[in-house]
């Protein structure tokens, strides 16, 4: 028995697989090897037939069918053994694999007021437009994993800066926030379950020109579930959080002498009462055609704070009620999908403790001492259209906000609305031209007056702000360069709303000229 030369690296593979019983047997066609058909969850993929083989120098002999040893094809490296007629062979899936990402969000700003002062934020609304807001940025992290077919998790941290930034204050010190540090999972129960546990910036739809969520927007530590189904169309989400506010009305530490005589003092948390909130949403999308639809939100908030006792200056123990307040709301709207076109209603009804928001102290209580009968009516809109060369956007909300309190006329009573505009044109695909318009009033209960009238306010602010999109066309095309110019006329009852010291407080207009930059790319920051 002689040793047969090889024809290649493959060909010698496949023939030392082969028992020596192979070499002794005299050479008949070869026959296909049988391959098992893929299971049905493997994705294939198209493989081109090898070349033909070369002619073998010596005949081989192939055992028996029965006998043969599995070999797999090795491709076009293995001349020696032909490969299967089929052209689709099973892709080999690893588990689990991951990957890494880095997303943010970040504006910067800056301007100055034409008189030698930095330009400021001249609105007098809870929620003005975002066209002369200060820097902030958002840097994300987050890793994904499928640790099996269908089972994902991702981590999320998201550091947030605020000003004032180094470049203000010559300090090397920063207003850093973790808003979101979480973990998610999807599919361990079912493939449209996913629950997350962590610290979590938890929102829907914005109003983009008023940078403002005006149907939820919670901040908490806690936990949720979301069940999506009917092909992602369709979610039900509900979660339960705590958050806390370092001032007297949720927390207070006071000194006290240590332990067992021993020397010094420790602070003892005497107040201590987080605030609960749960939240429930349910989101349907009404498919028209093959990409427009129309959506509608149905959503609730229970809050809850319970009872506590703090010390006051004299010594003296207070006796704090429990509290609670309810929202509903809901949102509807309606999307082309062909870009970025969309139109959206927003309406939310709080009362009690949720009229306040997630992170303010009532000011004013009710003879109860807590905030039953407050209450807050929102409406809210926003909208885009879109086409190749121009772009609208729109936004605006009205607000009022009645407090606790029995005394009708106070400062904190308060009706408030805003509009803004922004039409946008492109000279190229990478440079337009921006002009932003908007009107802001509001009505002020005053605490004491001649003749009990409310007080009036408003302004009008115009703007012009040329842009540089690398990214292209498009209302949200990130990011984006600009130079800013903005004009505000305030009357004398929006000049009435600051300090008699306040430049502010004298001048009818305003002037905002500077330079920005705004970005947004993998970030968690915007929705659920």
């Amino acid at each position: 028995m002689k040793l047969r030369r090889f024809w290649g690296m493959g060909s010698g593979a496949a023939l030392i697989a082969l028992s020596p019983q192979l070499l002794a047997q005299p050479a008949d066609p070869p026959e296909e090897p049988q391959v098992s058909p893929p299971p049905a969850d493997v994705e294939l993929e198209d493989t081109a037939p090898p070349p033909p083989a070369p002619p073998a120098a010596e005949p081989v002999e192939e055992p028996p069918p029965a006998a043969a040893p599995a070999v797999e094809p090795r491709g076009t490296d293995a001349p020696g053994v032909p490969p299967p007629q089929a052209t689709r062979r099973p892709l080999r899936l690893d588990y689990p694999r991951g990957s890494f990402s880095f997303g943010s969000y970040g504006r910067v700003i800056a301007a100055g007021d034409l008189r030698g002062g930095r330009g400021r934020d001249a609105d007098v609304v809870a929620y003005g437009t975002r066209i002369d807001e200060g820097s902030y940025g958002e840097l994300e992290l987050t890793r994904e994993d499928e640790w099996e077919a269908g089972i994902h998790s991702r981590v999320v941290s998201t550091l947030a800066i605020g000003e004032p930034i180094f470049h203000d204050s010559g300090k090397f010190d920063a207003t850093v926030a973790l808003r979101n540090f979480y973990v998610e999972e999807r599919g361990v129960l079912d493939p449209g379950l996913s629950a997350w546990v962590g610290s979590r910036m938890y929102r829907g739809d914005d109003i983009y020109l008023l940078d403002f969520w005006p149907l939820d927007n919670l901040n908490t530590v806690g936990g949720g579930l979301k069940f999506s189904f009917n092909e992602d169309r369709t979610f039900v989400a509900w979660h339960v959080g705590m958050n806390l506010v370092d001032n007297p009305f949720q927390r207070q530490s006071v000194l006290r002498p240590a332990a067992q005589n021993q020397p010094g003092a420790e602070e003892v948390p005497l107040l201590d009462r987080p605030r609960t909130i749960s939240s429930l949403k349910l989101s349907h999308v009404f498919p028209i055609g093959e990409q427009a639809g129309l959506k509608a939100v149905l959503y609730g908030e229970v809050h809850n704070l319970p009872s506590g006792e703090r010390e006051l200056d004299d010594g003296r123990r207070e006796d704090l009620p429990g509290d609670s307040g309810n929202v509903i709301g809901g949102q509807i709207g309606g999307f082309t999908g062909e870009n970025d076109t969309f139109a959206n209603l927003f309406v939310r009804y709080a009362t009690g403790l949720a009229a306040y928001g997630e992170f303010s102290t009532p000011q004013g209580t009710s003879d109860a001492a807590d905030s039953s009968g407050a209450h807050e009516l929102l409406i809210g809109l926003s909208g885009n259209w879109e086409s190749h060369w121009l772009s609208v956007l729109v936004g605006g909300y009205f607000r009022s906000f009645r407090d606790a309190s029995p005394e009708k006329f106070r400062f904190e009573n308060v009706d408030e609305g805003i509009f803004v505009v922004r039409p946008q044109g492109y000279i190229t695909d990478h440079l337009g031209v921006a002009l932003e318009g908007s009107y802001q009033a509001q009505q002020r209960g005053v605490l004491s007056t001649v003749d009990n009238q409310p007080l009036m306010a408003g302004l009008w602010r115009f703007g012009v702000i040329p842009f540089i999109s690398p990214a292209g066309r498009g209302s949200f095309k990130r990011p984006q360069l600009r130079l800013i110019y903005v004009l505000t006329a305030r009357d004398a009852g929006a000049r009435s709303l600051y300090p008699n010291t306040d430049p502010f407080a004298r001048r009818q207009t305003e002037q905002f000229l500077g330079v920005g930059a705004e970005w947004w790319f993998n970030s968690s920051s915007y929705g659920q």
